[in-house]
C-alpha cells in the first residue's frame, strides 16, 4: 500500500482481482504509479489439526485503486497482471465514495491490516477473530481490571463463560 496524497481530481475505484493475485496486482499496479489499498483482517484458520493466524482481504477479490477518470489512464489497469476488470455500470469505471475509503484507511495501520477501534463493553455481541473459538458469536459478560474479556457462549445447549484477550475479539 502506497501512502501517497491523492490528489483533489483523483477517485477511488474498485478492482476485481484474479484468484489470489492481490499481491502481483498491487504491486504491479504500483509499478505504474497507481496508488493501492488492500484492508486485510486477522482470522485464525485450522490447517493440518492446528490453528494458524493468518491476514485476510476484508473484501476478497477486491482491490482499491485510486486514480483520474477524467484522464482515462484507468484502461491500463484492465490489463495489468492479476486484475481482472474495473468494476463498472456502462462503459466508465464506477468510483467508489471517497469518505468510504478514508474511514477504512482511518481504521487500518500503514500496512492496511484492520486495527479495532473502539473498547467493548458489557452486553456487546462480538465473535472471535482467532484461537480455538475463531468465528463464533458470544455476548461480553464483563471486562475485568487486567483487561481480561469474560465472554458468554451457546455451546452444547447451555451458555458456557469464557475469557478473552480484546484483541482476539471483533464487536458484531
Amino acid at each position: 500500500m502506497t501512502q501517497n496524497v491523492i490528489a483533489e481530481d483523483m477517485g477511488w475505484f474498485l478492482a476485481q482481482l484474479k484468484p489470489n493475485s492481490a499481491k502481483i496486482a498491487s504491486r504491479n499496479l504500483e509499478r505504474q504509479g497507481f496508488e493501492t489499498f488492500l484492508p486485510r483482517e486477522e482470522t485464525t484458520v485450522q490447517r493440518s489439526g492446528r490453528f494458524v493466524t493468518l491476514q485476510r482481504p476484508l473484501f476478497p477479490g477486491y482491490i482499491f485503486v485510486a486514480f483520474n477518470a477524467v484522464q482515462g489512464c484507468w484502461r491500463s489497469i484492465n490489463s495489468t497482471q492479476g486484475i481482472k476488470q474495473l468494476v463498472s455500470f456502462g462503459r466508465a469505471p464506477t468510483p467508489v465514495p471517497c469518505d468510504l475509503v478514508d474511514g477504512l484507511k482511518a481504521r487500518c495501520d500503514r500496512l492496511g491490516n484492520l486495527v479495532e477501534g473502539h473498547a467493548l463493553g458489557a452486553g456487546d455481541a462480538v465473535t472471535f477473530t482467532n484461537g480455538p473459538f475463531s468465528n463464533f458469536v458470544g455476548e461480553i459478560e464483563k471486562v475485568d481490571s487486567q483487561q481480561r474479556v469474560w465472554v458468554l457462549m451457546d455451546l452444547m445447549g447451555g451458555r458456557t463463560r469464557v475469557a478473552a484477550n480484546e484483541a482476539q475479539l471483533r464487536a458484531v
